[in-house]
């Protein structure tokens, strides 16, 4: 089955009046005025905070419920030399922020540890196995990074053993029946949306929240409550604001308010001053940034390397790379991720290919998508999913069945319309466990019970989206000229960076664009990308459409086209060009609006 067809909606143009009076007032140009416009910024004074955002505007940390407290409690622990461990999630966002505070406890000399899950031995969240034996170690105090506002039993061991439990985290915490929150046993809890925090910035990711406990624990520990910290601990909080934008990209969370300023000025700290780990991750995987770093560049190079070894095994030592001094250790651990990250992209690429063919094979008429195998690994199938909402447009879950275990591990993903958490919670008879949030959520199921989920699971779907699961929406910012692609566009879109969840970069719309030439590009005898030469108005462009070479028939018999792109800068060598990066294609001269 080909992929879905996308519906595109070109988003109305908002009044001109009000555009110049915004470029005129924020003194910026009338492209990127109406760019903030459609998302939302209407107001000189947002414009400018959205646009020249200071790091010194960040909150200070005790605007956030419980930090002051936590951040107390742990100088204490380190002054009475009690031993701590930082228990931190296997993903980016978990050990970038279990990273800012090992580096700012080891250097206040805290008797410090740290521990990162096993993704398939111990899975999310607190593991009460893994409390008794750091119970056994000593440890008396533990401070959980990015999870632990879920882990209710665990929280309750935790107390039972004595140690003193600080959860800091920015998930979803678990209701009752009425909807009223369940929170685990913790001396403090630390979480941007608690209600009665009444926090400005309840999407701060979990290494955010980590760095302000950080800057808290600086605050007390050197006694300075207002104005400059010492210089040593400015300097390693200056390093956290490098990790948490890291944490913040691979997160996907929403790139405004305070998220916005770690990102923006957390990628310049990178590129100005590099950590050994990091400088030897980026010469691993080739990435040569100049004088700017994007949160694409993190979220296409790095995240996904940073990843690998969580996803495949253990990210105990992403952690490490992220805070060795050691330059012999920086560079083994990040070629060691590199060859993970290309066992994770292999195993993906296999399974997604796998999956595509049981799902055209068996259930391509299913209002949803439930398949499962014993090739695959545990720790793809959720990009796996990922792959399939995006090829056929349903909500998909792909379980994992591995030898000689008795649970079998599934990922799920879904379409805005279905929230998936929702549909799991309905099916919750026939899964051992489950969680997640309405775009993602994973599973643990009996393998005897797949068949009959998929079926529950389905007829959820069915009656949740009767007419089926709708066409996918893709928002075009304005139509344009190719003529209008020039340097000085590229420049003012750059202002909008970085780019991420709630900015995504602009997309435009090229009407009647003529194709000169078409190829398919990639590694192997099946490439999976489109390269097109195009043309307009006497203007040339390349175009690069990656994972569309499945189109090449299609396109091939067509000499015009309408182009949905992001103009990008190609730099190879020191030689810069402007290139399309397409992201869908209509055939003939007239686009087919939604």
């Amino acid at each position: 089955m080909s992929q879905r067809q996308r519906v595109w909606h070109l988003l109305p143009a908002p009044e001109p009046l009000a555009v110049r009076r915004l470029a005129r007032e924020a003194q910026i140009s009338e492209v990127v005025a109406q760019l903030l416009w459609q998302r939302g910024i209407r107001s000189a004074p947002e414009a400018k905070q959205f646009l020249y955002g200071r790091l010194t505007d960040l909150l200070p940390p005790d605007r956030l419920s419980g930090v002051m407290e936590a951040a107390r409690r742990i100088v204490s622990a380190i002054q009475a030399r009690r031993k701590i461990c930082i228990y931190g999630d296997y993903d980016v966002d978990g050990v970038t922020g279990t990273a800012i505070l090992l580096r700012l406890l080891q250097h206040l000399q805290a008797s410090v540890e740290y521990h990162i899950p096993i993704r398939l031995a111990e899975g999310y969240g607190l593991n009460a196995e893994r409390l008794r034996e750091l119970h056994q170690r000593q440890v008396q105090v533990v401070i959980t990074v990015d999870c632990g506002i879920a882990s209710l039993a665990e929280a309750e061991l935790a107390q039972q053993l004595g140690m003193e439990l600080i959860i800091t985290d920015h998930h979803q915490w678990k209701v009752d029946g009425s909807g009223s929150p369940l929170l685990p046993p913790a001396a403090v809890i630390v979480h941007p949306r608690w209600p009665e925090g009444h926090y400005p910035s309840g999407e701060l990711s979990g290494a955010g929240v980590a760095f302000k406990l950080a800057w808290a624990i600086a605050q007390v520990a050197s006694g300075t409550k207002q104005g400059s910290l010492p210089h040593d601990l400015r300097n390693i909080l200056l390093e956290g604001v490098g990790l948490a934008a890291l944490g913040m990209v691979a997160d996907a969370v929403p790139l405004r308010g305070e998220n916005r300023l770690f990102v923006r000025h957390g990628l310049r700290r990178i590129v100005e001053h590099p950590s050994l780990g990091l400088s030897a991750l980026m010469e691993a995987a080739q990435l040569q940034i100049g004088d700017r770093l994007t949160a694409e560049d993190v979220g296409y190079r790095l995240a996904p390397r940073l990843n690998a070894a969580g996803r495949l095994g253990c990210a105990r030592m992403v952690v490490e790379l992220l805070t060795t001094q050691s330059y012999t250790t920086a560079k083994t651990h990040a070629q060691f991720l590199e060859k993970q990250n290309d066992q994770r992209q292999a195993l993906e690429r296999q399974a997604t290919h796998q999956a595509k063919e049981f799902v055209d094979q068996h259930y391509s008429n299913d209002p949803a998508l439930v398949v499962a195998d014993k090739r695959w690994h545990p720790g793809v199938v959720g990009i796996v999913a990922a792959r399939l909402v995006e090829h056929y447009g349903k909500p998909a879950i792909v379980i994992a069945i591995r030898e000689g275990e008795s649970l079998a591990t599934g990922s799920g993903r879904s379409v805005p319309e279905l929230p998936l958490h929702e549909a799991l919670r309905a099916c919750d008879g026939l899964l051992e466990s489950y969680g997640g949030h309405a775009a993602a959520a994973g599973l643990k199921i009996l393998p005897e019970r797949i068949d009959a989920f998929r079926t529950a699971f389905n007829q959820y779907v069915a009656r949740h989206l009767p007419s089926g699961s709708p066409a996918p929406r893709l928002l075009l910012d304005a139509e344009i000229p190719l003529s209008a692609i020039t340097p000085n566009l590229l420049q003012e879109l750059d202002r909008l960076e970085p780019y991420g969840a709630d900015n995504p970069p602009p997309k435009f719309l090229a009407s009647d664009v003529t194709v000169e030439q078409i190829r398919r590009i990639g590694q192997g005898d099946s490439p999976r990308h489109l390269e097109l030469r195009v043309s307009q108005g006497g203007q040339r462009f390349r175009c690069i459409g990656w994972n569309m070479a499945e189109r090449y028939e299609e396109l091939e018999k067509a000499s015009r086209v309408c182009l949905a792109f992001t103009p990008q800068r190609n730099t190879y060598q020191g030689y810069s060009r402007i290139e399309l990066r397409l992201l869908d294609i209509q055939c003939g001269s007239q686009p087919q609006l939604g």
